[in-house]
């Protein structure tokens, strides 16, 4: 569901926009937090990136399956259900 904010930015000469206070606030985002880019039809959608795996929250040697972040370990396990 897109919700409008009734808040505006323009963009400045470097192709930046910032992010008011209160929707980082409420969203948790942090300064320096990485940022996913998407594109939906006309629209561009930011969603703060969440680095750890989908299933244990491991932070390391992540890998990118069906639009999911898993560790190694994971993906064994995986790899050996049946």
């Amino acid at each position: 569901m897109v919700k409008s904010t009734g808040i505006s930015r323009k963009v400045d000469e470097l192709g930046r926009i910032v992010i008011p206070m209160e929707l980082r606030t409420k969203l948790g985002i942090e300064e320096k937090d990485p940022l996913e880019i998407y594109v939906d039809g006309s629209s561009i959608v930011l969603k703060k990136s969440n680095s750890t795996c989908a299933f244990c929250g491991s932070e390391k040697d992540l890998l990118s399956f069906s639009d999911k972040l898993i560790c190694p370990k994971c993906k064994e396990k995986i790899s050996n259900l049946s």
